[in-house]
């Protein structure tokens, strides 16, 4: 595998030549980078604006946004819900000039956190590491741009990005972020526990994450929806399994060949499409237990990986991104928009070594440019039967297990690496008599 990362990056040193490395690291040329995509993503998105109409998951906000400000029908409040209390507040934001300008709306808050985070990531053009990250960002986000500017994790995957970079400078503020981060979307609870882990200001973190966390219960509380806080725990825990869902492959090819007990139907009810045949009943219900077996694992090796002193740094970014990684191939539901789950701590890695992060970095563009092959663009074949469809999602679920399998991998390096002092005096002893004090 490593001769093809190794191709990889030749071909990206002829590419980038060091005058236009220079160029890429210039503020202005990463402002008009940024600016130039999301006036694509406008310009795409303009006969929705002018007709007032919406598009992905949006129609949904934006009815539960009329609730809520047109009849006082709170989601998370008056009833239970499938999302976190959080997500109310960019979903009724969004709403607050009228239905007809709900895409509008949604689309510059989308752009605003977006430009926070390549802020982050550059300290505001003022570290040239951070270019690297933010170019990255945008090309994954460009990539991943049919749900990342209509669902909920086009928010919360900035607001990652954010937390992560302000760590080690800001860690209350990072904390606040990455809380109410958690209170819109459950995802970014895999990150916050890779920060509690193994940070040196996890007691920062948690202190400030409670208090967050007490203050949005209180505020339920007092507008008397306490009895629905956690609903979203429980809300789709009886789901089938999913169509993308990397654990669904097998039957979804089952399906394609015609297996006369296995079909691909539709769930009305959460609109999205589900498959059922032999023994998937018990796999869906096995799967939680499972990804909860599988983060335990991964929180062991982050301790011992802790103790023996590996890199606090690289622990965080391969804990984080071996339990987001962990939440996705180990989950009943396979949703397209779980991919930009990845790409917040995979672009942060970036910034901090590419020689390190090269291998999840190429994975998860590839796995980034699958999914926007699976969905939208060959979603329908794929329900028909296509073929050529279930291979683009097979391709794309198997890329999953393997970067899975590196994150783990390189984690219990981490976790079985001797520590630095260790080594070193290890390394003196091999020396031949008289050289051992050379690099002292």
């Amino acid at each position: 595998m490593s001769t093809i990362f190794d191709r990889v990056d030749a071909r990206l040193a002829r590419t980038l030549t060091p005058a236009r490395r220079l160029t890429l690291q210039r503020p202005r040329t990463l402002a008009l980078g940024f600016l130039g995509l999301h006036a694509v993503f406008l310009f795409a998105l303009l006969p929705t604006i002018l007709t007032g109409r919406v598009l992905g998951d949006l129609p949904l906000y934006r009815t539960w946004a009329e609730l809520g400000l047109e009849h006082g029908i709170w989601q998370g409040i008056d009833t239970g819900w499938v999302y976190p209390i959080g997500a109310m507040l960019p979903i009724a934001f969004a709403g607050i000039a009228g239905p007809l300008l709900y895409q509008l709306l949604w689309y510059l808050l989308t752009t605003a956190l977006n430009a926070v985070a390549v802020g982050a990531l550059t300290d505001w053009g003022r570290r040239r590491g951070g270019f690297k990250s933010a170019w990255y960002w945008l090309f994954a986000s460009f990539l991943l741009s049919p749900v990342g500017l209509l669902r909920l994790e086009g928010l919360t995957a900035p607001l990652v990005i954010v937390g992560l970079v302000l760590l080690a400078r800001r860690p209350a503020v990072a904390a606040v972020v990455l809380t109410l981060a958690t209170w819109i979307k459950v995802w970014p609870a895999a990150v916050f526990l890779a920060v509690v882990t193994v940070s040196p200001r996890r007691r920062t973190v948690v202190l400030i994450g409670a208090a967050v966390s007490a203050g949005v219960a209180a505020f339920v509380w007092l507008v008397g929806g306490l009895q629905y806080l956690t609903s979203f725990v429980t809300e789709q825990s009886d789901r089938a399994l999913q169509l993308e869902a990397p654990i669904t492959t097998v039957w979804v090819w089952l399906a394609t060949l015609g297996h006369h007990s296995t079909f691909i139907y539709e769930n009305f009810a959460i609109a999205t499409r589900e498959v059922s045949g032999p023994g998937t009943d018990v796999v869906a219900s096995l799967m939680t237990p499972v990804m909860f077996g599988a983060i335990a694992v991964i929180f062991v090796l982050m301790l011992i990986a802790q103790h023996r002193r590996a890199d606090a740094g690289q622990l965080l970014l391969v804990g984080a991104l071996a339990l987001v990684s962990a939440f996705i191939v180990f989950n009943k539901v396979g949703s397209p928009q779980y991919m930009l789950w990845l790409v917040p701590v995979v672009a942060v890695g970036v910034g901090r070594s590419w020689a390190e992060w090269r291998v999840p970095a190429t994975l998860t563009l590839a796995i980034s440019g699958l999914t926007t092959l699976v969905f939208p663009i060959f979603y329908l074949p794929l329900i028909d039967g296509d073929l050529f469809s279930l291979l683009l999602l097979t391709a794309r679920n198997a890329l999953l297990v393997v970067l899975l399998a590196w994150a783990i991998t390189d984690l219990a390096s981490l976790a079985w690496a001797l520590p630095k002092r260790e080594a070193r005096i290890l390394a003196r002893r091999a020396l031949p008599v008289g050289q051992g004090r050379i690099d002292q």
